[in-house]
């Protein structure tokens, strides 16, 4: 074996905490995935010499994906700027009951972190309260190391680290449920909404429930979060409305960052009904109640999850 098949295959055994790395970080799959070829591109390209000087390969890889990271992050700040609407992370979809897989995303959903409501608080941080606290707190790299990369003292970096961990304390996000709680959320949910069961419906929704949909203009979802109980029951009930029941009843369940999930997929409309755009819908649960609901819409990023 050459010396450079001996790195691929010391790269391949890294990629997986490299990809976990990048996700957490970018939010999106397509980011992560690209930081991580660029990382392996990076290290290929060192000659002899400068790779000899690298003591620890897993250690310079994830530094170098947060590098990677940053710019990517800085420069998605201006992109959001022109962003119609709200913006939920690229999702991780995973088939149901399947075994793991060779896909790093695979093993990347099985992390808590990495569940839509702890990854909806990352996005609040800045590019180097995000790098600091998740480089950190997730991947104990240490804080000189994250200094060099945020070109700050190792003091301003523990500082940005520590208003990472503040805010995320602060929003206190829930912990995942079980599948099985999950599953029988969504169960009552749907049989209430179907139903058009308004008193129920609003039961299963906790006090704090919000409703956030991600389309960027390309598709039909709430612009703005809803917030209430109230609120989240008429706009579901407008929805029943609005569209067929067998484009609704269509959904096919699926993991999404490793919660329960539903696909919609397009469906026609009649004389009655609007057509129903693609929609990935998964939800957050806190004391047995839904506490979140994001719609993911954008086709965009339908597509780069695999499921459009």
């Amino acid at each position: 074996m050459g010396y450079l098949d001996q790195l691929a295959d010391e790269f391949s055994a890294a990629r997986g905490q490299l990809t976990a790395v990048a996700y957490k970080l970018t939010g999106t799959r397509t980011d992560a995935e690209d930081a991580v070829q660029e990382a392996w591109l990076r290290l290929a390209a060192l000659d002899d010499d400068q790779r000899a000087e690298i003591r620890d390969l897993a250690a310079w890889l994830t530094t170098v994906v947060g590098r990677i990271c940053l710019d990517r992050l800085r420069s998605a700040a201006s992109r959001r700027e022109s962003y119609v609407g709200q913006w939920l992370p690229e999702p991780i979809v995973t088939q149901l009951g399947a075994p793991e897989g060779t896909d790093p995303l695979d093993a990347v959903v099985l992390d808590d972190d990495v569940r839509m409501a702890a990854m909806l608080v990352l996005d609040r941080l800045t590019a180097e309260q995000r790098v600091a606290f998740v480089l950190h707190d997730a991947f104990s790299v240490p804080f000189g190391e994250i200094a060099d990369i945020l070109a700050c003292s190792a003091a301003a970096a523990r500082q940005h680290a520590s208003r990472g961990r503040k805010a995320l304390a602060d929003a206190d996000p829930p912990p995942r449920s079980s599948l099985a709680e999950q599953q029988q959320v969504l169960k009552r949910f749907t049989s209430a909404l179907f139903s058009g069961d308004i008193g129920a419906l609003t039961e299963l929704l906790h006090p704090d429930a919000v409703f956030i949909g991600d389309a960027n203009g390309k598709a039909r979802t709430a612009a703005q979060v809803m917030a209430g109980p109230d609120k989240i029951t008429r706009f579901l009930l407008g929805l029943r409305r609005m569209y067929t029941t067998e484009a609704l009843l269509n959904g096919k369940p699926l993991l999404v960052n490793g919660d329960l999930g539903l696909y919609l997929p397009p469906a026609p409309g009649d004389d009655d009904h609007r057509r129903l755009d693609a929609h990935l819908q998964t939800m957050t649960i806190r004391d047995g109640k839904i506490w979140a609901i994001y719609d993911q819409a954008n086709p965009d990023k339908l597509k780069a999850a695999g499921v459009s």
